[in-house]
């Protein structure tokens, strides 16, 4: 009779152990299978009356062409989403798209709980990018974000632009010539920046990169997330803008994982 139940003993814990080695098994695959699971960066777009009708849109639809993993949200003072620290936190990058020609206006618009946020978010490690309008926003007499005031490139010699019009300008980024829409945009040539990355075809910084405390910065003066609606003829399929800005969101540390 002992002998027996010391069988049945052996054989019940025997049947216990594989129990238990599959679930092990089981919760560790699931496990290694959530932490295999790619980044996804959040990032937060403004929309609203520093921005232009339609540019906020612009840089979401290039984003989403990017072939990033990125999820994309709008902030602003019309959105669900309203422009503060309890709302940026969530994101890896802001990104402050074109506007109209009134830059204190477009201050005034992102309020001064909104500068204060994206000054904290940026200085605490995370990102900016700043397009035209939004690279203006930037600069020491608004956001602070680079310790510079920036001019247009308008009248500049040898820009071949002569106003505040819309033109189709050919930009020079690793050694290679790309359209790019520009109006009334600025060059980026007396701030002090990290890293030149582009730059217009007579010579002038079209688009730089910085450092604000902890956080990155890129500023453009052309518009990377154009597309043909606003290049028309200018546009090539060798250049898209989803390929212009992944290739920004990789100077921004967002890649593919």
């Amino acid at each position: 009779m002992h002998h027996i139940i010391s069988k049945r003993q052996t054989t019940l814990a025997s049947a216990m152990a594989v129990v238990v080695g599959f679930y092990s098994m089981t919760f560790a695959t699931a496990a290694l299978s959530e932490s295999a699971e790619p980044t996804r960066y959040q990032v937060a777009i403004y929309r609203g009356e520093a921005g232009c009708a339609g540019c906020a849109e612009m840089v979401d639809k290039a984003l989403k062409n990017s072939g990033l993993p990125l999820t994309t949200s709008y902030v602003g003072e019309h959105e669900k989403l309203k422009l503060n620290d309890n709302t940026l936190k969530r994101f890896d990058l802001y990104i402050q798209p074109g506007g109209g020609q009134d830059i204190p206006a477009a201050y005034q618009a992102l309020g001064t709980e909104g500068a204060n946020a994206i000054r904290r978010f940026v200085k605490n490690g995370k990102r900016f990018l700043g397009i035209c309008m939004g690279a203006y926003l930037a600069d020491k007499n608004n956001l602070g974000l680079i310790d510079a005031s920036l001019a247009s490139e308008v009248g500049r010699p040898g820009s071949g632009v002569t106003d505040e019009g819309d033109y189709a300008l050919q930009v020079r980024w690793n050694k290679k010539e790309e359209p790019f829409y520009y109006q009334d945009g600025p060059h980026l040539n007396n701030s002090q920046e990290d890293k030149a990355i582009a730059y217009y075809a007579h010579g002038d910084i079209a688009i730089a990169k910085y450092r604000y405390g902890k956080g990155t910065v890129i500023l453009s003066g052309p518009h990377p997330e154009a597309d043909e609606t606003w290049l028309g003829e200018a546009a090539t399929s060798s250049t898209t803008p989803g390929n212009k800005m992944a290739r920004l969101m990789s100077e921004l540390g967002l890649k593919k994982n």
